[in-house]
Order: C-alpha cells, then structure tokens, then sequence
C-alpha cells in the first residue's frame, strides 16, 4: 500500500512540476501526448461534450482567412489535425495549411483518420519552427500553447513566421471567473477528469498533468500582455461557454 501511494504521489508530483514550467516539462509533455494518441480525439469529445467542436469554429472564424483565402497557414501544436482539417474543409478556403507538431504519433493519428488532403505535416517544436521569416498569412494554436517549455519564446517564434498584417489566434482552455462556476469546474477538472481521462485512454499521468497545466497557464489580460510584448498589436480576447475556454487574437504590424 505504501508503495502504491508513493507511486501516485510522485505521478502527480510530476505532473505538478511540468505543468509549472520545471525543465522536465518539454519532454514530459510530448511523451504523455505521444502515448494517448490513439484515444485523443475520442477523449476530447467526451471529456468536452462536443463543445470544442463549436471553439474551432470560432477560432477558424477569428483567423480571418478570407483576407487571403489561397495563403499558407501555420497550424501549430497541431496534433491529430482537427483544426487544420476543418480550416481544409472551410467552403471558399483554397490555401495550404502546415501543421506542425512535436508529437510525431499525434501527427500519424491524424493522418490515419483521412485528416491529410492539402496539410503538410511538419514534426516541429514551437520553440524552433523550420519556417523562414514572413512565411505565413495566419497562425492559430488550439489547446497546445499551454504545454510548450517556454511560452514567451514561442510567441515570438510565431511572430517571425507571420507575414506583416497576417493574424494569430490562440484558443485555450481557462478557469471560469464566477466563483460558483470556478468551484465546480475546478471539482470536474482535478478529481472527475483523471479518472475517466486515466480510465479511457490508459494514461492516468496525461491527466493528472492536463487540469495542472491549465491552472498555472497565464490567462486573459496576462496572455494579451504577452502577445504585445513580442510584437503583436490590435490583440484582444473573450471567453468562450462561461470562461471555460478564452480566444486571444492579435497581428503583426505593418510596416
């Protein structure tokens, strides 16, 4: 018993230490997400109820695609291609779509499912993408920029990649403001979601880290000032299903 209860302390105290940054975090993450590759996207809709379909809309929509519906977008932390196979299916979207993700398996899972057509899968980290400089007409990150090592740094590598006017969007799972709402999220996330994440997927470690990596990841206004830091203007966010989730969106300046 002893040493079952040491054994789960130190998962979770792993968990903790990725989630707040600890130099483990780059590794941890993407081993956790190449494990449970196979049962992601099953995972996501469950645990979600299906509303993360309706965020990728909303983040489609803030991208702003239509301004140059034939360009390159760079879909980052891309795992199994939802996000980009839903910018492909965009009726009067003509462009290409990179998506690059450091997970190699995630990027096979979405592959396997048919997610191919017009992405070019890129295995990448977000701390060093393999993109010249004023490449891409838009970016969007959903539900990945909270697990990259250095979330300042990834920004800016973003910004390199942008060409001047194009748009970048995060979408990102927060913590409601209401109190009450907090409360109840914060029960369903830290005791509900590890048992049913652990039990569906295998992987009781991927979602110990999940609700952690959420609660120390920066949110709202302190997001924003981040984006502004590197460069970014006209950045705004909202929140999204009572603050479950926010939007951020900014650009990179004209000349």
């Amino acid at each position: 018993m002893a040493s079952a209860e040491t054994e789960e302390l130190d998962v979770q105290a792993q968990a903790n230490a990725a989630a707040a940054g600890a130099p483990i975090k780059r590794a941890y993450v993407q081993r956790i997400f190449s494990d449970i590759a196979p049962r992601y996207d099953l995972l996501n809709q469950v645990l979600s109820l299906g509303i993360d379909r309706s965020w990728r809309r909303a983040a489609i929509a803030a991208l702003g695609w239509p301004r140059c519906p034939a360009g390159t977008y760079l879909d980052l932390c891309a795992g199994t291609l939802d996000v980009s196979a839903a910018l492909a299916a965009t009726p009067g979207f003509r462009g290409d779509i990179i998506a690059a993700d450091f997970a190699e398996p995630m990027l096979r899972a979405g592959r396997e499912k048919g997610r191919a057509g017009r992405i070019a899968s890129v295995v990448a980290d977000a701390l060093s993408l393999p993109l010249p400089d004023g490449s891409c007409d838009g970016s969007l990150v959903a539900f990945g920029i909270r697990n990259v090592a250095d979330l300042e740094y990834s920004l800016g590598e973003i910004f390199r990649v942008l060409r001047p006017g194009a748009r970048f969007v995060i979408l990102e799972l927060s913590t409601p403001s209401s109190p009450v709402l907090r409360a109840a999220y914060l029960f369903y996330f830290q005791r509900l979601l590890p048992i049913i994440g652990g039990f569906v997927s295998g992987h009781r470690t991927a979602y110990r880290y999940l609700p952690q990596s959420v609660i120390h990841f920066p949110e709202g206004d302190v997001l924003a000032a981040g984006m502004r830091r590197v460069g970014f203007v006209n950045v705004h966010w909202r929140p999204l299903t009572y603050g479950i989730a926010a939007l951020h969106v900014g650009e990179k300046p004209q000349p």
